[in-house]
């Protein structure tokens, strides 16, 4: 009966706040400056390019077969700059397709939403969708053989082909209920990926979602939370699921005024990461209180034999609210934290305080102890905005302390660098920190982007091959390698 009453209100009263917000929408005053997130750098693409004879420097790997992709927000239409959020874009996915030393293509290609698809003139693509959004602009990930553009906050999962064409929205074949995450946790003894998921519509509820290795949910848990938590990442050890809720949560406020994006900073929420037993329920979690802060992304997380559990993460100082545009805040360090689930207290030291993002490691190395996280340099501008990364790429060495820097040069701009592991000669598995690097860099100044392709083991060396491609590709989200 209640969730009857509740979306009776629901319907009743959703009319009027989108009516309410529509009006103040066009009330907004234009950002000073320009929308960082719109303009000079982050200007969106405006065509669909496939580039089949690419130019290479150097050298690359023989033993490299399979696809570099990465998506991000790209407008199709012109967007309107004084509610626009860097989050809430048209999905644009580009991929390089490498194999036999050789780079066989670059293509970029929009998600077919239902606004994408009628405003390129096309037929609208099949498949179940959320009705409030079917954008899917946050990560992009290979299962079982096929290609998945993801997001969180409610958007199910859209299917594109290996040429990254969209196939269809496609909620995991129908077994997806509820909404997804933009990170779904790989775990290298099961081969289930294990998510933290949140609906913008939903405020007392996110979902532990298990996703098996042919790509079908197999689980999803409801934990009871408060005030709408935007819970962007999660991490995984071998027993628990870290649940990170923590002061950015939905905001009304922020909704009625017009921007696209409702969420800001809230202390009064309270900052807490919860250890979910793997098959447990809300019941089963072991909430650790922790000094109000934001995390997007973890690196890996691991048990001790005390009992406690260590994650290293990026930690945001506050996130949302010093702009409705896009993540900023005073700073962005890099910290591992040891909760103790016996005095439920969060341990917190700083492993690197320069401002960073995008913090990876060798995920073979997933909920176990490992030694490297490769991370991205972040530079904030005047008004507390992280509109543009810095020009460093770091590399930091968990056991000895030390952190390397490598230089990428005047107006070269990072985006995240994936690791990819080399095979020995025998062709079992390298060790941590054996294998490359790989990731875009934009060169602002000629307006072009190169794929990088690094040795993790030589990481101030010469880069063992770089792929160019003759246009600039704006800064995005996530992205992985995809073997063949």
């Amino acid at each position: 009966m209640a969730s009857i009453i509740e979306k009776t209100i629901r319907a009743a009263v959703t009319p009027v706040i989108t009516a309410v917000a529509n009006y103040n929408r066009k009330r907004l005053p234009e950002p000073n400056g320009g929308h960082p997130f719109l303009d000079g750098l982050h200007a969106p693409m405006q065509s669909e390019e496939t580039i089949s004879a690419m130019q290479v420097t150097g050298n690359i790997p023989e033993q490299l077969d399979g696809r570099y992709l990465r998506i991000g927000p790209n407008p199709l239409k012109k967007a309107h700059s004084p509610s626009h959020h860097w989050f809430v874009g048209d999905g644009m996915a580009h991929g390089i397709r490498i194999k036999g030393g050789e780079a066989a293509w670059y293509r970029n290609r929009w998600i077919r939403s239902n606004a994408v698809s009628d405003a390129l003139g096309e037929p609208r693509k099949p498949g179940t969708r959320n009705p409030r959004s079917d954008t899917a602009n946050t990560n992009i990930v290979g299962i079982d053989g096929r290609t998945f553009a993801i997001v969180e906050a409610g958007g199910f999962p859209v299917e594109l082909n290996d040429e990254l064409d969209t196939i269809k929205h496609n909620p995991f074949d129908g077994t997806l209920t509820h909404a997804f995450s933009a990170h779904p946790h790989l775990d290298p003894k099961t081969g289930e990926r294990h998510a933290i998921c949140y609906d913008a519509a939903t405020q007392d509820t996110v979902w532990h979602v298990v996703v098996n290795a042919k790509g079908r949910v197999t689980r999803e848990e409801p934990i009871a939370v408060q005030d709408g938590p935007s819970i962007h990442d999660c991490a995984i050890t071998e027993n628990y699921v870290l649940v990170l809720d923590l002061p950015a949560t939905f905001s009304m406020k922020r909704l009625l005024r017009g921007f696209q994006f409702p969420y800001d900073w809230n202390p009064d929420h309270g900052a807490r990461v919860g250890l979910l037993p793997k098959m447990g329920s809300n019941d089963d979690i072991v909430w650790c209180d922790v000094d109000p802060c934001y995390v997007f992304h973890p690196a890996n997380a691991f048990e001790t034999s005390d009992g406690k559990v260590i994650v290293d993460v990026v930690v945001h100082e506050s996130m949302y609210a010093q702009s409705p545009y896009g993540p900023g805040g005073e700073w962005a360090r890099f910290e591992r934290w040891t909760i103790d689930p016996e005095t439920k207290s969060v341990d917190r030291k700083i492993i690197h305080d320069k401002n960073q993002e995008f913090p990876r490691y060798d995920e073979r190395q997933t909920a176990q102890p490992y030694r490297y996280v490769y991370s991205v340099a972040l530079a904030e501008n005047d008004s507390g905005v992280f509109d543009r990364g810095g020009s460093q790429l770091f590399k930091h060495d968990l056991e000895s302390g030390e952190t390397l820097t490598r230089e990428l040069g005047e107006d070269c701009y990072p985006g995240e660098f994936v690791f990819v592991p080399r095979s020995d000669e025998s062709g079992g598995d390298a060790k941590e920190d054996d294998g490359w690097l790989i990731g875009l860099v934009i060169d602002s100044a000629n307006e072009t982007t190169e794929l990088q392709i690094l040795n993790a083991d030589d990481f101030l060396g010469e880069p063992q091959a770089v792929i160019h491609v003759p246009h600039r590709i704006p800064p995005g989200f996530h992205g992985n390698w995809v073997e063949s």
